[in-house]
């Protein structure tokens, strides 16, 4: 058994909240190589979208494993204490502990984890965010596993006809429930449609019961208490055979989807699939990006990556996103570019409502 870990941190941005500087990101590769070469890993990957810092690790040693995520916290805390001695943004933000307990979650950085039987061929490609946050990947998940419109497989190929189970996390209230596609489509959509609240964990194929695709779920807000910054989050998915092909997983992305996330997270965004080498946010601090990377596994070696969005195919989203990009820039700070002020409880609005409080009087 492999298992397949992407852990990601925001440790510091270069400059202000749009980039990774190269020496964190080679900090990154060095430790991880070091952790390869003692035999904890059995091979690992560096990489970056906007500031975020992602860890993608293969090793034998399951999910959850204390030693695996205990080494991606020591590289978070030595990337923060570069990324202060550089002077760059935000160092450290993701970081919400003081000590590691055993396990990532619930300490700030976002995780997203499989663990599987590697198949004869195994290719498979994670997907990074930045500006965005968790919960975004809800839509396009569904339509790679659930949409027979975007995925010509879940018509046409038996295994994939059977359909997909969804693991839905409720993060507020910290439930799960699992539905199946396509009986229970209806029933699923009426909370992936809620993004903000509910998110899509896991995804298994129900010919096999194999995990086809894990997100992370970690919402920052609600660990911390107050705005820190956006999630970021990172989704692993598995391609071709049982699973629908890379072609079929990609497609989602050829829209510009809405996202909550941009401009101090306060903000609804059009989501731009790029390439690596434009990963880093500008605009207004953004607009929100993701990266594709494309893996094939060889006895849990991570034989590339490709950079799947370093495509021209992709040329007509980014352009429907800068579009959309400008028509909400036009709005300032009246929804819907900005967040509903729900969504906003953890930024300066708790404050207002509380100094406004008792000016308000009741309606003559």
């Amino acid at each position: 058994m492999i298992t397949v870990s992407c852990i990601k941190a925001d440790i510091g941005g270069y400059v202000g909240h749009s980039a990774m500087h190269p020496d964190i990101l080679a900090l990154g590769q060095e430790e991880l190589e070091k952790a390869r070469q003692r035999g904890l890993l059995v091979d690992a990957h560096a990489s970056h979208c906007g500031d975020d810092l992602f860890l993608i690790m293969t090793h034998e040693c399951g999910e959850n494993c204390e030693e695996v995520h205990r080494l991606a916290w020591d590289i978070f805390l030595k990337g923060t204490d570069a990324a202060k001695k550089l002077k760059l943004y935000g160092a450290g933000q993701d970081l919400l502990a003081d000590a590691f307990a055993g396990n990532i979650r619930g300490l700030g950085p976002g995780s997203a984890e499989m663990e599987i039987d590697e198949r004869p061929s195994e290719p498979i490609i994670v997907f990074m965010a930045d500006k965005t946050s968790a919960g975004s990947f809800n839509l396009p998940l569904y339509k790679m596993f659930a949409d027979p419109f975007n995925t010509a497989g879940l018509v046409i190929a038996e295994t994939l006809h059977q359909g997909f189970t969804f693991e839905i996390q409720d993060v507020r209230e910290h439930l799960q429930i699992c539905l199946n596609t396509p009986d229970e489509a209806y029933d699923a959509l009426i909370l992936m449609g809620a993004p903000s609240r509910y998110a899509v964990k896991r995804v298994f194929t129900r010919a096999t019961n194999e995990v086809a695709a894990v997100s992370s779920t970690d919402k920052l807000s609600l660990i911390a208490g107050r705005y820190v910054g956006k999630d970021d989050p990172v989704a692993v998915v598995r391609c071709q055979g049982h699973f629908p092909a890379v072609g079929e997983i990609l497609e989602p992305f050829s829209t510009a989807w809405m996202v909550e996330g941009w401009m101090r997270g306060s903000h609804n965004g059009p989501w731009i699939p790029v390439a690596l080498k434009d990963a880093a946010t500008g605009r207004f601090d953004g607009p929100p990006r993701v990266v594709a990377l494309g893996f094939q596994l060889a006895d849990g070696k991570l034989v590339g990556p490709r950079d799947m969005f370093d495509d021209p195919s992709f040329d007509n989203a980014r352009a429907e996103a800068n579009h959309i990009a400008d028509y909400l820039r036009k709005h300032g700070p009246f929804e819907p570019h900005r967040l509903p002020l729900e969504e906003m409880e953890y930024t300066t609005m708790g404050v207002i409502a509380k100094k406004l409080g008792p000016r308000w009087q009741p309606m003559a």
